[in-house]
């Protein structure tokens, strides 16, 4: 990408080589000479700018879902905010996460392959208290997880799922599912370790408490969607289909609004004196005859034609002719 300059900055240049304080030569060398720049194939870059900030907005989504979710859960105040997004080779998240902490490892169809959402202990048990009925504090040491608070963790997190799916909706349609809850991070080999991964870092409070909630998507999962998370998808709007349940909501409710209808007789013109003259008994003569059809108007348009009479002792019109949008014969 070309830098370019600001005014003051062009000015100081051109004043630096005007004094002398730059040569000319020295900076046309310098252009020639060629550019070297480190890359690092243990940390290959697999999401541009652009895929990140698609990533981001996804999860501050998923952020505040997950507020909203564990504030119910817990009742008490929960704060969980996106800190970062970064990618990385899997063996580095593996090694930075603690030796006992809570890895829910899951998939989300139809995509293939497994992520993980790291949960820190401090978190994590401290949503355990405060399910058992405690203030939401965390232990000061952790220990391994009995088969009761294996259960409740694996319930109430398999449930963060739904938000996941919920932030995802606008991108692309997946259905989470828990595969397995872990302690040992050793024993979790999702990918290769050179794998690029997408580590998405969440900071949570949850009363006093607080810890850091991860999610780790491996590349080789979000290959397939990679163009989804370009800027051009989230601009271009895409026509979606109604679900027949909305559709026939939607009917039943169009159904039931009323509309004037009205069946013109005919027209004519008075002037204001025999308008103001007329009285009982007065006949007014019509433009149309009494062998034409009427225009019967739903709104101010022409939608039928018809016959006037009665029935059951009341006046009636039999509809005789239907016009569709767009027939020649519709009233402005």
């Amino acid at each position: 990408m070309v830098d370019v300059l600001s005014q003051n900055e062009i000015d100081a240049l051109l004043a630096a080589l005007s004094s002398g304080e730059m040569d000319a030569e020295e900076l046309k060398k310098e252009e020639t000479q060629k550019k070297i720049r480190v890359y690092d194939f243990k940390r290959a870059v697999r999401f541009s700018k652009d895929h990140i900030r698609s990533l981001t907005r996804i999860h501050e989504n998923f952020a505040r879902y997950l507020t909203t979710y564990f504030s119910a859960q817990l009742r008490t105040f929960v704060h969980i905010n996106v800190v970062s997004v970064d990618q990385l080779p899997y063996d580095e998240f593996i090694r930075s996460v603690p030796k006992m902490t809570i890895l829910n490892v899951f998939e989300a169809e139809p995509l293939e392959g497994r992520m993980v959402l790291e949960v820190h202990p401090n978190v994590a048990f401290a949503m355990l208290d405060r399910l058992l009925g405690g203030q939401g504090m965390s232990p000061s040491k952790v220990n391994a997880l009995t088969e009761i608070e294996t259960v409740i963790m694996e319930r109430i997190f398999s449930r963060t799922f739904d938000s996941l799916q919920e932030a995802w909706k606008t991108v692309y349609d997946i259905q989470p599912r828990m595969e397995a809850l872990e302690t040992n991070p050793q024993f979790l080999q999702l990918v290769s370790p050179n794998e690029t991964i997408a580590l998405i870092s969440l900071s949570t409070k949850i009363g006093d408490t607080s810890g850091m909630i991860n999610l780790c998507i491996p590349h080789v999962v979000l290959e397939p969607i990679m163009p989804r998370l370009s800027v051009h998808h989230w601009f271009v709007s895409q026509k979606k289909s109604r679900a027949p349940e909305e559709v026939s909501a939607l009917e039943g409710r169009v159904s039931k609004a009323k509309l004037p209808i009205v069946a013109e007789l005919g027209q004519s013109q008075l002037s204001i004196r025999e308008f103001i003259n007329l009285a009982v008994g007065d006949v007014i003569s019509l433009d149309k005859s009494i062998h034409e059809d009427l225009q019967i108007k739903v709104g101010n348009k022409l939608k039928f034609t018809g016959n006037p009479g009665t029935f059951k002792g009341r006046l009636a019109v039999q509809i005789s002719e239907i016009f569709e949008e767009g027939e020649e014969g519709h009233g402005e």
